[in-house]
Parts: structure tokens; sequence; C-alpha cells
């Protein structure tokens, strides 16, 4: 009988779980109901209401939904197939149960595990809503594939157990012993996440067993007294929260609490620095520095663990964190991450908009921590930022048909921007299939008496409110149109106060900050009613943001909300220096972006003036239905003569930015110039600009006749050719005309990314012209100069041919890089 109560009161502890631990990253409050060893008595003071009691049905966000489920994780699964990241699992296999000395690691990082574990999460949650019996099966041979692959005593990380006789780089000889960068921690952390979802969603231990089999590994290694070391890339933290809060078992908890609080602490290690986060205790910490995806990870870990500990001094160095960022490194789609070169942070206002980082796994990162930080305080600052970033960095990560994807999000193209199938490096695809079927878990809250409405998406929900049941219905098009219907349902007659968000762009504030306002002084209030009967409420009346509505409520009850959508014109802050002149536009929570395609084959020469009017239209079959912005834009053109600049009117046209990409390349701005001095003139043709360009093998071929004058040999902010990974090589790029051309001097802009990369001027270069079918070297008249920061020129004797060679020498151990190339 007591075997039997056990496991009633496990099967009774799962399904209570199942509500408050599936979604991804979010963590609720609640009291286990059934307590074998739990000793959980706190929790975040708001609770989010599980997405499984929403369904979402509107024409925006549900086709998207269907498409991750039906296209995005059979796609993801396909391609960890392809890419050898389930064969991992599979040789690692092999080698425990001695068919093989030495595997073979069929993919490229170590991290690749992590892939496959972040798509079991989402698969997970697509079956907790759509059962499907083909992925639940598909499910248990993958998960059959990953416990043969870990180790006896709990290990598991295929990179090592594969035994490969080159093993990777990162891979050192004992374990643990490179956790700067060998991802070991970081990987089990997804596994925890999927393991949970796999386990809530089913009812199947298997992959919860192999989890929590690795963690009791983990807690016997680290921990005071133990080894002392904290993982280069975070994410166990909040993996092991999840342990904590399916098992009960405090040792998870504490050992996510001993990760946070070892990092920054050099005593008895040495420390990773600000790229990790790794340069002061984690309580000491102020501003957003390093790499975007680890901090936000690490600070979504501390606000769980600050929830359940009640550790007021995570709290307060995560919302001074927060201030940094939205006032000094936020961009104004809502992504995060300035620079390329370490995937992260910049300095306060850099914000570049071509070379825009903007990472789509740090876009879902920041949504993980904006709505923890809500769950915190119900200030509604904090689904500000969530929507924007939702609407549009993040949503751009992924094409409308679920199967391409962006890794950066830029804010400016000249062209060279698509998104891809898949990359080597595929954390962004794997983050985004687990990402979008918690979406409905973001809309609703509740705290006491209060029911919170987040977002305006059209759904039907179920929600216990003071244990009543009320059902709430949203009807809108929403990000469309303004008009939001709320019509509830409770089960009887029921007093309590309904939270209504008033975003803050339609309180005339662009981002709860002075980083980024809204050109237009003026912002009406929305209308709201109840019953049709019109609701006077000032700003003054908001609480944090939202608008409270306390009363009986019965069925059929309707609230109605009509948030007007002007197109607003945002300019940033003036130490935004890469954003002065320009203006963005945003209608509603989305931001804008003008395109080649739809303005005449080039959007960089264009400006629009502030007193250009705009107006809105509705293009249903376009793009899968989007809202345009249209109206009349001046373009400029370089005249003959130099210095001369003509001006011409024509049709402008802007669409949502997540929309962009999905029609071939060409140049794209959010950032528009408001004045002709901040735009480029459509430049006059040259002999290199109608010359047909290849290359020895190089990347970014476009860049070397495209016209733009570089900055620096260090202008990572427009297109340039390189050799990258080739080094102490003979390399070339070639000029083809359809008619002999006389030409008898060249100039060079060279690219050198000294301190940030491996490119640097070449040893020498020559040039070659096409006689007949014989490459033949010009006779040069002056040196060949190799220099950084200018052109480098050489004037030979006239020659004349239908193609020219610019022939570089790398430096040995260098690779090397052009940022333009003219000919005369």
């Amino acid at each position: 009988m007591r075997n039997k109560k056990i496991n009633l009161e496990n099967e009774f502890r799962r399904i209570i779980n199942f509500f408050f631990i599936l979604l991804p990253a979010l963590f609720l409050q609640f009291s286990f109901l059934v307590s074998c060893q739990s000793d959980i008595t706190s929790d975040y003071p708001l609770e989010p209401i599980e997405f499984t009691k929403v369904k979402i049905n509107d024409k925006f966000w549900a086709p998207r939904l269907e498409t991750n489920q039906q296209v995005t994780i059979p796609y993801a699964f396909q391609m960890g197939e392809e890419t050898g990241r389930i064969k991992n699992f599979e040789e690692a296999a092999l080698v425990l149960k001695g068919e093989k000395e030495h595997g073979e690691f069929h993919s490229k990082y170590p991290f690749d595990d992590s892939d496959v574990f972040k798509i079991i999460e989402g698969a997970s949650y697509s079956l907790a809503i759509n059962p499907d019996p083909e992925l639940a099966s598909y499910l248990d041979n993958l998960i059959a594939k990953i416990k043969a692959a870990q180790e006896p005593d709990g290990y598991l990380y295929t990179a090592r157990t594969i035994k490969a006789e080159k093993p990777h780089p990162w891979i050192k000889k004992e374990r643990w012993a490179n956790l700067s960068i060998s991802h070991e921690l970081y990987n089990v952390g997804h596994l925890y996440e999927a393991a949970v979802a796999h386990y809530l969603a089913t009812g199947k231990r298997d992959l919860l067993d192999v989890a929590l089999k690795n963690a009791d590994l983990i807690a016997s290694v680290f921990g005071p007294g133990k080894r002392i070391g904290v993982p280069g890339h975070q994410e166990i933290e909040i993996g092991l929260v999840k342990l904590y809060r399916v098992t009960g078992k405090r040792k998870y908890l504490d050992l996510a609490k001993f990760f946070l609080d070892e990092r920054g602490r050099g005593e008895k290690r040495e420390l990773y620095g600000e790229y990790s986060q790794d340069h002061l205790p984690v309580v000491e910490q102020r501003e957003a520095v390093g790499h975007a995806v680890r901090a936000v990870y690490m600070y979504s870990g501390m606000a769980d663990v600050a929830a359940l500990t009640k550790e007021k001094a995570y709290i307060e160095a995560i919302k001074e964190i927060w201030s940094d960022v939205i006032s000094k490194k936020l961009y104004v789609t809502g992504g995060i991450g300035a620079s390329g070169r370490i995937e992260g942070f910049g300095q306060p206002y850099e914000l570049p908009n071509a070379s825009a980082y903007c990472e789509t796994c740090a876009s879902i990162g920041n949504v993980f921590w904006n709505q923890r930080m809500f769950l915190f305080t119900g200030d509604g600052k904090y689904i500000d930022v969530l929507e924007r970033t939702l609407y549009n960095a993040l949503l751009s990560g992924i094409s409308l048909e679920g199967n391409r994807f962006f890794y950066p999000n830029v804010l400016e193209s000249f062209g060279q921007q698509e998104r891809s199938p898949w990359f080597s490096c595929a954390c962004c695809p794997s983050n985004i299939t687990r990402f979008l079927p918690s979406l409905p878990g973001y809309v609703y809250a509740v705290h006491d008496d209060q029911l919170y409405l987040n977002l305006f998406i059209q759904n039907e929900a179920e929600i216990s409110l003071k244990k009543h049941q009320v059902k709430v219905r949203q009807e809108t098009t929403y990000p469309w149109e303004g008009q939001v219907r709320i019509i509830l349902e409770p089960a009887s007659p029921l007093e309590f106060t309904l939270m209504v968000r008033i975003p803050g762009w339609a309180r005339g504030e662009a981002v709860p900050s002075d980083l980024y306002r809204f050109l237009e002084e003026k912002t009406p209030l929305p209308e709201v009613t109840i019953n049709g009967i019109k609701l006077d409420f000032r700003k003054d009346d908001l609480t944090q943001g939202f608008l409270p509505i306390k009363r009986f409520w019965q069925a059929g009850d309707e609230v109605e909300v009509i948030f007007p959508m002007p197109i607003r014109r945002v300019i940033a802050h003036p130490r935004v220096k890469d954003d002065e002149g320009l203006i963005a536009l945003q209608r509603g929570p989305l931001v804008y972006c003008a395109e080649a395609i739809d303005n005449g084959g080039r959007v960089t020469h264009l400006v629009l003036p502030d007193e250009v009017k705009l107006e809105a239209e509705l293009k249903p079959d376009w793009l899968k239905g989007v809202v345009v912005l249209k109206g009349e834009a001046v373009a400029l053109y370089a005249g003959k003569k130099e210095g001369v600049v003509e001006k011409r009117e024509q049709p402008f046209l802007a669409l949502p930015y997540y929309a962009w990409a999905h029609r071939g390349r060409g140049e794209m701005r959010v950032w528009l110039a408001r004045q002709e001095d901040k735009t480029r003139p459509w430049p006059q043709p040259t002999l290199a600009s109608r010359a047909k360009v290849s290359v020895s093998g190089g990347r970014g071929v476009a860049a070397v006749n495209d016209q733009w004058k570089p900055q620096s040999s260090n202008d990572h902010s427009h297109p340039y050719l390189h050799w990258w990974p080739n080094k102490g090589t003979t390399e070339w790029v070639e000029y083809k005309w359809e008619q002999p051309v006389v030409v008898s001097q060249a100039e060079v802009y060279w690219f050198d990314d000294t301190g940030q990369g491996e490119c640097r001027l070449p040893q020498a270069w020559r040039i070659l012209y096409l006689a007949g079918t014989e490459w033949k070297e010009a006779q040069n008249q002056t040196t060949y100069e190799i220099a950084k920061d200018k052109y480098c020129q050489v004037t030979f004797q006239p020659v004349k041919a239908k193609a020219l060679r610019l022939e570089i020498q790398l430096q040995k151990d260098y690779s090397a890089g052009i940022l333009e190339w003219k000919v005369k």
C-alpha cells in the first residue's frame, strides 16, 4: 500500500507541476500540494497562467505556432541527424559498450549536444498541447540513444565519451578541466530543461532519470568543500532550479546558487573575465558586459534562485543591470549585443546598425529575463521591453516558412544578409523551437485578486483566481489594429481586479528610459469601455503601467480597449552617434524598416523628412499579411560633376522589421535619414562598379566595388571581402567587363582587424591583366603601397583588357581582406 501511495503522490506531483514547470525559463509561485521531500515555501509573487491553459487562435501568432510544430521542429531534428549531432550519441554508446575503442565526433562543437536537448524540449511542449504519436515515438527512440551515451556514473558529454583519436581542442584529459570553454555544464543545463519538459508532458521518466543521475554526479563533485569551478557559459543554473521544482530536492537549488556565488571570486581559481560575467561577484555587478546570451541566462538564473531563497542582493544587482541595458545598450528593435567580436554588449551607447549582433538567442534570453523581472515586481515596463523584443528582434530570427534563420539580426544591410537553412553553431534555431510553443504562457498572470493582462493576442483562456474559475477571451487583430475586446466569464459573480497593461508606446514612451523617444510629443490615451460605458482615466490612475479595474464581474462582462496606433517617428539619445540625424518608424509594438525591393532598388540614398505624412495600409496577401507604411521620400543622386547632387521625390514603403529578407537580398535600413547630410547619394557608375567580380574563394565578393567609402581599415560598418580562415596563401580578386577597357591605375583599401581578428595587411600584391587567354603582370610605374587606413595606389602602363586581376600574397599565419578596389 505504501508503494501504491507513493506512486499516486508522485503522479499527483507530476500533474500539479505540469502547469508550472513546463514553461521554459518561467517558474511560478506555488506550493506543492503533495510534499514527500519538498520544502518549497516561496516563489515569485506573481504567477503566470500556464501555456496549456491559453489557446491562441489569431491570425498572427497561431500560424507561427502551427508552423513551429509542423515545420520547424521536424526540420530541426532532421538537421540534427544530417549534421551528426544525434550520431554523436550513437557513437558514444558504441564506445561505452566496448564495440569501439575510439569513436568519431561527427559534428563541429562540443556544445552540439545542447541543440538536441533544446529541440526535445520544444517538441515536448508541442506534445503537451497537440498530442502526436509519431513525434512521441521519435522522442522515445532519441531518448534511448541519449541514455545509452551516458557513462555509468552519470557523466554525459559525447565529445569526451567518444574518445576520438584527435579530440576537439576544447577537450582536456580530465573532466571539468576546461570549464571556461568546454560547455560540459552548459550542455546538461539544457538536458535538465528538456528532461523536466518531457516528463511533465508525457509522464515518462526516461530522460528525467538521465538528468537526475547527471545532476547527482555534478552535485557530488562541485560545491562547498568540494571542487570549485563555474561554467563558462551559464545555463545549468536554470536547469538545476527546474530539477529542484520537480523533485523538491534542495541540493539542486543549492548547487545553482553555488555556481552563481562562485562567479567573480578568484581565491581558488583563475577568473574568466568580463566575457563570461566572471569579473566580479554577481551581487557586485551593476553593468551588462560580455557575451549577451551568457549574461541574460545568468540574470534569469539569479532571478529564479532569488525567488526561491529571497536573496535580495541578487535582485538589487539585476535591477541595476537591467537599467544599464535599457538606458544604454538596447536596440530599438529590443535586440541586445552590439559587438560581433564577443557576441555581446559594447560600451554605453555603442549601438552600430550594420554591424549590430543582436543574436536571436540573446533576444530569447532577454524575454526570459524581463518576464522574471515582471513576476517579481508587477511592473509593466518589463513587459514593454519583452513585447518590443518579441515582435521585432526575436521574430526576425525565423522565416515565415519556419525553416530559415538569422543568427545576428542587423538593423542595416547592404545586401549581404539572408536567412540561413542552418548553422554549424545552431543554438538559435534550436532555441526558437522551444520558445515559440511557450508563448501562450506570457499572456496572463495572477496575484491575489488581480488578473494581469500582459499581451494582446486573440485567445481563449481558463484561469484560476481566488480558487474560482474564470474564462477569458480576447478578440483582436493586434498588432495590426489597436482594438481589443476582453470577454470575462467567471463561473459565478466574482470580485477581482482586472489589470490591463497600457503599453509604453500607448503612453508616449518609446522605452522605459531616455535612450529612445518619440518625435511627436502628444499621445492620446486609449479609450476603455466596460459593457459599452466609457471609463475615464488619466495616466496618474495607472499602477506601474497597468489600468486597474476592480468590480464584481459577471459572465459576459466585456471590456473594450482601443489603442490609437499612429505612426511614430523614433529618435535616439544624442550619445548614440550611429543614429544621429536618423529616425526609426514604429506603429504599435512593431518597428519598421525599408527594403530596396520596395524603394527603387536602394534605400541608403533616401531621406524621409519629418514633415512627410505616412499612411498605414493593410496588405492581407503580402508576406502572410502585413500592415505597411507608405508615403513620399526624397532620393539623392550624385551628378556627373563632382559635388552636384540631384533630388527626386519617389514613393516610399516600409514593412515590419521581422518580415524583411523574404524576397531576395538587397539593402535594408531601420534607421532612415531625416536630413540630406545623413545619407549617401546614389553614386555614378564607375569602371569598378560596372565590372563582374569573382574571387579565389573569399567571402563578401560584392563589397569590393560597392562604392562605399571606408572609415578605417577596421571598418565593420560596411561589407568587406576577406579570405579568412585561409592564411599565408596566394589569393586573388578579379574584375571582368563585357568589352575591353583601358586601365592604368588601381587603388585598394585594405581590411585589417588587428585586435579583433586574424586579417592583416598583405605581404605583397600586384596587378595582372588578361591578354588573350594568358594573365600578364602590369608594368607598374609606382610602388605597390601597403598601409592601413588609406587607399593604397599603384600606377602602371595603360593596358587594354576585358579582365583585371588583383593578386595578393597573405602574410604567414594571417589572412587578409579588402574594403574597396577602385580602378581608373
